[in-house]
């Protein structure tokens, strides 16, 4: 347990969950600018672009989106764990502690999501 009782604790640990839901967000986009890239090279169809297939920037890019939904999955647990080490008078009166774990939960899920969409367009 935390023996501070300062509510400057409980904000650094929801200013952490969300600095890992921004490199969750830039993962997922990587992810998907690799993969996307691919099915450019494919279409130029260029000799010079046949070692670079389309199925090695599907799986990098995949494998970015994915790791960046387990980041954001994972941040949850790991905020989780946080939270129960605050005592009550850190917490401000009504605040929602919450909603940041909710956005990375739903952007882990699109993560997955996407993960099939592409999957389901490479095959």
């Amino acid at each position: 347990m935390s023996d501070i009782n300062d509510p400057r604790v409980l904000f650094a640990a929801e200013r952490t969950l969300l600095a890992w839901n921004r490199s969750s967000i830039s993962l997922m986009a990587f992810g998907f600018v690799v993969e996307r890239f691919g099915l450019l090279l494919e279409i130029t169809g260029r000799k010079e672009t046949l070692i670079f297939q389309r199925h090695f920037s599907f799986f990098v890019g995949v494998s970015f989106i994915l790791l960046a939904s387990f980041i954001a999955i994972y941040s949850i647990w790991q905020h989780k764990r946080i939270l129960k080490t605050l005592r009550p008078i850190e917490i401000p009166q009504g605040y929602n502690l919450n909603m940041g774990m909710l956005f990375n939960g739903l952007l882990g899920f699109l993560g997955i999501l996407l993960s099939i969409y592409l999957a389901r367009g490479f095959v």
